[in-house]
Parts: structure tokens; C-alpha cells; sequence
């Protein structure tokens, strides 16, 4: 049995986003609560999650992120060089451009390594976020598959994205 763990990104996922609906499909979903949403700081999220996962078999965890819960997920990777089932990448935010302002510490840059375990990114080609070239090179860097969904926004509540059964499919690939 896989358990999956949900990593929303900056102010976390409403109701009407697809990761809500995720956590709501079943008991092995799961939603990684971070003590602060709106100016998070790196090492308190990346802690957190790795607190969360405390007591679970790694082999049977996939962590499923959005925007800035991936770079969340692959600063957790960068520093407790843990090996897990798998991750969702969706949306990974550039930080680096120059209109990424947000109030965040030590959320300064995408890191590039290659993550230890199984990914997948799934990005959009007019994601306001992130151009699809900079989500293919992170993808690249990571080791990650690479999904290409064509117009789908930030892939969010507010480009249509509430229930998301292609996602749900494409966690099936993980095993």
C-alpha cells in the first residue's frame, strides 16, 4: 500500500484544488500541514515533512507537490538524501524570475540535483510561474519524467484544476 503525502505550495491549496480533492479520494492521502503558508521558510517546511514521514516505510511514501511544495520536496531530498517511492512534481515555480517576489526565506533557488528516487514533472506551457522550458530543465536535473499537459495555467483551482483524474492516473505509474 502506498501512502501519499500532499505538499501544497505558497498559502497553501483551497478547497476547489485538485490536491483537496486528492487528500479527500482516500485514507492514504495525506496533507503535509506547515506551521506557516503565507511567508514559509525553507527549513521549517523541509523539517516538517520530513517529521511527517517519521514512522512510515519510505519504500511505500510519494510525496505530491505543487509550485512551491516542489522545490519544497527537492530541498527535502537535497538535505536528508532520503530514498522514498516516488514524488509529483506539478508546477514547480521558478524562483528565480524576476517576478517570483513572495516573502520566503531560504526559498532563494530551484535546487538542481538529482533526486534519489522516482519523480515525475507535470507542467503547462502557459504556466505564469514557470515557462515550460525552465520546468523541462528542472526536470532534467532532478532525473524526473517529463509531462507536458499543453494550456493548463498554474495547474490550480483558478485554471480549472479541481478534480484532476489525470493526475490521479498518473500516480498510478508509481506502482
Amino acid at each position: 500500500m502506498s501512502y501519499y503525502f500532499i505538499i501544497p505550495g505558497l498559502g497553501n491549496s483551497g478547497p476547489d484544488h485538485w490536491q483537496t480533492h486528492f487528500e479527500k479520494s482516500g485514507d492514504n492521502f495525506m496533507r503535509v500541514n506547515q506551521f506557516e503558508w503565507d511567508k514559509p521558510a525553507s527549513k521549517d517546511w523541509i523539517e516538517t515533512i520530513d517529521g511527517t514521514l517519521a514512522g512510515y516505510d519510505l519504500a511505500d511514501v510519494i510525496l505530491i507537490g505543487h509550485s512551491l511544495g516542489c522545490t519544497a520536496i527537492a530541498n527535502w531530498a537535497k538535505e536528508y538524501q532520503k530514498k522514498i517511492k516516488g514524488a509529483l512534481l506539478v508546477a514547480p515555480s521558478d524562483l528565480e524570475a524576476p517576478r517570483y517576489t513572495f516573502d520566503t526565506v531560504g526559498f532563494d533557488h530551484v535546487p538542481l540535483d538529482k533526486l534519489h528516487f522516482k519523480s515525475i514533472v507535470v507542467a503547462s506551457s502557459n504556466d505564469e510561474w514557470v515557462p515550460l522550458e525552465r520546468a523541462r530543465f528542472f526536470a532534467e536535473n532532478w532525473g524526473s519524467e517529463f509531462i507536458n499537459i499543453g494550456n493548463a495555467g498554474h495547474i490550480n483551482s483558478a485554471s480549472g484544476f479541481g478534480e484532476w483524474p489525470m493526475g490521479l492516473e498518473i500516480l498510478k505509474t508509481f506502482g
